[in-house]
């Protein structure tokens, strides 16, 4: 009897045993959905901070505004932007540097400083490369300008959408020009862009890079002579007041922009989330491209009331016609059958 209670013991401690392990294994399935479900929706809140060179009545400022609020509402208030214009973040080439670093969360800036690292979109800057805004959004927003984007990610960047600094145009304190021989001798302040130097070194004038913080006193001194920026930079940042007289509408480059977020933090958003902002970022674009386009009409009357001498009427060849050796420089590096395909408007 003893040796039959002792076999039904066991028997039932090894059927609670196997009852337990399933117990267990069941228990455990459900941690496992659990963290799954929690992977897919964790509940974190992400904070970015976005940085751009410009006043707050910029185009830039305005719609980096928009975006962050619909993206806030579009996300249910789970990833908040912050906007700090005024290079707060960095000038736009350091702060571009940040970005590649992962020091930095997002910006919007032009061209020219993203060229510094990501050579490739320097095609863009080639001077006298687009005929209008037209143009260049048909080769943007097409193949090429989506090549760049994508290609962005090589050097840490994520390229989210093109927007625009508009045409740029010359400004100084000596005299009018009308023709590249006015621009001989002349020191005026460019972009930390080689394309840029070159260019003006081509035109005979004393390029000297600085950012733009440091070129308002610089005008101001005297210590250099003249500048280039779209219109909208003349009227926000009042040059007719730091020795600018002469405004010439060269046009000699228009400065696409980019909407872009730093590859490492852009990495740490869910996917849904990532939708979001490539979809904002695009309607922020286009609103820059809109504004640019209204404040060239607006900002150009406010520096023709300022007094500042306006030659409008400027004929370019012979400034398309003195930069030749910058085409022929980069043609090895971009490949002449791309900046072709680009003046062609493919």
């Amino acid at each position: 009897m003893k040796g039959r209670k002792l076999s039904w013991m066991v028997l039932f401690l090894v059927f609670a045993l196997v009852l337990a392990a399933c117990g267990g294994t069941e228990s455990s399935k459900e941690s496992d959905s659990s963290a799954s479900e929690g992977a897919k929706d964790d509940g974190k809140t992400y904070t970015f901070k976005a940085g751009h060179s410009q006043t707050e009545e910029h185009p830039y400022h305005l719609a980096l505004l928009d975006l962050a609020k619909n993206v806030k509402e579009r996300t249910d208030g789970k990833v908040n932007i912050e906007i700090f214009p005024l290079n707060q973040l960095g000038a736009e080439r350091e702060l571009t540097e940040a970005l590649t670093l992962g020091t930095a969360d997002m910006s919007i800036s032009s061209t020219a400083p993203i060229a510094n690292f990501y050579p490739q979109i320097g095609i863009v800057d080639l001077p006298f490369l687009f005929e209008s805004r037209e143009h260049a959004y048909s080769v943007l927003d097409r193949q090429v300008g989506q090549d760049l984007l994508a290609g962005m990610e090589d050097v840490g960047l994520v390229g989210l959408a093109w927007a625009e600094n508009g045409f740029r145009h010359i400004t100084n304190s000596k005299h009018p020009i009308t023709k590249p021989e006015d621009l001989k001798g002349l020191k005026i302040r460019t972009q930390e862009n080689q394309i840029h130097l070159d260019a003006f070194n081509a035109l005979g004038a004393q390029p000297t890079p600085m950012a733009w913080n440091e070129a308002l006193t610089a005008l101001q001194q005297g210590v250099v002579d003249a500048q280039e920026n779209p219109l909208i930079i003349a009227d926000t940042y009042k040059l007719y007041d730091s020795n600018q007289k002469y405004m010439t509408l060269t046009g000699h480059i228009y400065s696409p922009a980019v909407v872009m977020f730093s590859k490492s933090v852009w990495d740490t958003l869910p996917a849904e989330y990532q939708d979001i902002l490539k979809e904002e970022a695009k309607i922020a674009g286009d609103k820059v491209r809109e504004l640019s386009t209204q404040a060239d009409t607006d900002s150009l009357q406010v520096v023709k009331d300022a007094g500042m001498e306006v030659i409008e009427d400027v004929d370019v060849q012979p400034f398309r016609d003195a930069i030749q050796s910058v085409y022929e420089k980069y043609e090895k590096d971009f490949g002449k059958e791309n900046i072709e395909a680009i003046l062609n408007g493919n």
